[in-house]
């Protein structure tokens, strides 16, 4: 049995593909972390499915679609889904432990491992009807492919009949008659080819009237406990591949629950999720992704999905047109949003290839194979580096890992030494990105860079810029515009300090 909710066709591999390096780097540079405790709304194993899921990065458009389509389904159905999850999460191995008494669990009895694996099994067959019943129920009110698809498996594969087989099974595996087996005779006539048999039910008339003496016995005395210590080893050589076999269904169900609990978590993490937004009246939709060839690249109104979980305030959105670009360069006042433009960049290219909303109006991107990040950083507190030997060497790192069809963010680096010497790193850098096929999109204040960049006129490059209102307010809008040579710092100066910043 497959659970195939985050695939249509098989169970997604959640193994991280990026070194936890880089995967903290992203985390820290895009606030993930706000995201994922949203996700998570005090659930721990929510909280643990989010950071494993959300970063993957599917890489096919249709199976972002088929995510989608079952992400719209259990918002339209919560109260269903955590009906499923709920009993998935009853059944997975950890909640077993408290209903199974497991002392003796590294016993190699084979009669002590089936009546353990018996017990499991009954319950995780009384779990599992139990969701058949539930999903046979609703099946009709699921409209995406893989909430069908599961109930559909469900009813087919798991009849009454066939639960009313595994009972009997179950029930016969107690040995409530005891055991009968058979041998073969082996070299030196030692008994070998142990098989165990079920022993026939007799009618109430044959228990009455049968001869209990009837056919040979023997008898071992209560103080004999060699004698019974072998009996019982004789039995165990015939309950041992039966004991097994149970064992290894009992952990076939174990797993396909626990694999459905994760995989509704995902979901439900999203719900939670889009319930905090939905409060904070934030739109949402879902992106349309596309391949990675051409770039394609436009979003309308925009939010950066950790800031509007971060404040009641209103947030604005930011609506551009990159189609064909594999550069943006990002530029203007200082405060004008830029920084909160590029966060909101990574976060919604993340979240579309998982198979979830974003936070906009519409939402259109390539798939990329991987998000990067290149954010500015404080002094190193323990003096082991220079600013821009730290900036240089987690770039070396960065470039160690970006595979082609990337997505790099780069936020103010370089700008720890003068403006020619980090325009002219910076531009090696972007150079070679551009070339490997990586799409950069690059927020700076280094002019000479900027001004270099756009002195190519390449069809490719948009160049942005952060608008300011005359009399110094911030629009947090970006509009393409050739790059100025001053970010308008005095009038953080002014604002903070209530005054303008003195003339020369």
């Amino acid at each position: 049995m497959k659970v195939r909710l985050l695939h249509p066709q098989r169970d997604v591999d959640l193994t991280s593909r990026s070194p936890r390096q880089i995967d903290a780097l992203v985390t820290a540079d895009l606030e993930l972390n706000r995201i994922y405790a949203a996700m998570a709304d005090n659930d721990k194993f929510l909280l643990e499915t989010a950071k494993t899921v959300l970063p993957q990065m599917i890489t096919d458009p249709a199976v972002i679609v088929y995510r989608q389509q079952v992400l719209a389904d259990t918002l339209a159905n919560r109260s269903l889904v955590q009906q499923i999850y709920e009993i998935a999460a009853g059944a997975d191995g950890l909640e077993l432990r408290h209903k199974v008494f497991l002392g003796g669990l590294k016993s190699k009895d084979p009669a002590a491992i089936l009546r353990r694996s018996v017990r499991i099994m009954e319950l995780l067959t009384d779990t599992l009807r139990q969701l058949r019943n539930l999903t046979t129920r609703s099946a009709g009110r699921f409209r995406s492919r893989g909430l069908q698809q599961l109930a559909a498996m469900l009813t087919e594969q798991i009849p009454d009949n066939y639960l009313s087989g595994l009972d009997d099974y179950l029930s016969e595996f107690q040995l409530p008659r005891g055991v009968l087996l058979s041998a073969d005779l082996g070299p030196g006539n030692t008994a070998e080819h142990h098989r165990l048999h079920q022993l026939p039910r007799r009618t109430l008339l044959g228990r009455r009237t049968d001869n209990p003496s009837q056919g040979y016995e023997f008898t071992v005395d209560a103080n004999d406990v060699p004698g019974a210590e072998a009996l019982t080893k004789l039995a165990g050589r015939a309950i041992n591949d039966i004991a097994n076999t149970v064992t290894q269904s009992a952990e076939h169900l174990q797993q396909f629950f626990s694999r459905l609990r994760l995989e509704l978590a995902f979901y439900l993490a999203c719900a939670n999720l889009h319930r905090a937004l939905t409060q904070r009246n934030i739109p949402t939709c879902y992106p349309k992704p596309t391949p990675t060839e051409p770039h394609q690249f436009h979003c309308t109104d925009l939010r950066d999905i950790a800031l509007c979980l971060a404040t009641r305030n209103t947030i604005h959105g930011t609506s551009i047109d990159a189609d064909h670009k594999a550069l943006t360069i990002i530029t203007g006042a200082n405060g004008g949003g830029k920084s909160t433009f590029l966060r909101s960049i990574g976060t919604a290219q993340l979240m579309m290839q998982a198979g979830m909303f974003v936070t906009a109006d519409v939402f259109t991107a390539n798939i990329r194979s991987g998000v990067f990040t290149h954010f500015t950083r404080e002094e190193d507190a323990t003096l082991t580096h220079g600013k821009l030997d730290e900036e240089l060497t987690r770039m070396s790192t960065l470039v160690d890992h970006i595979n082609p069809a990337s997505l790099l963010l780069c936020n103010e680096s370089f700008a720890s030494t003068n403006e020619l010497e980090g325009s002219q790193v910076a531009r090696q850098i972007i150079d070679a990105m551009i070339d490997s096929g990586v799409k950069v999109l690059f927020v700076t204040h280094l002019h000479d860079l900027a001004k270099s960049l756009y002195a190519r006129h390449n069809p490719a490059h948009l160049f942005l810029r952060a608008q300011r209102h005359p009399t110094g307010k911030r629009t947090f809008q970006l509009l393409p515009g050739e790059p100025e040579p001053t970010s308008y710092a005095l009038d953080s100066f002014e604002q903070i300090f209530g005054t303008p910043a003195p003339a020369k």
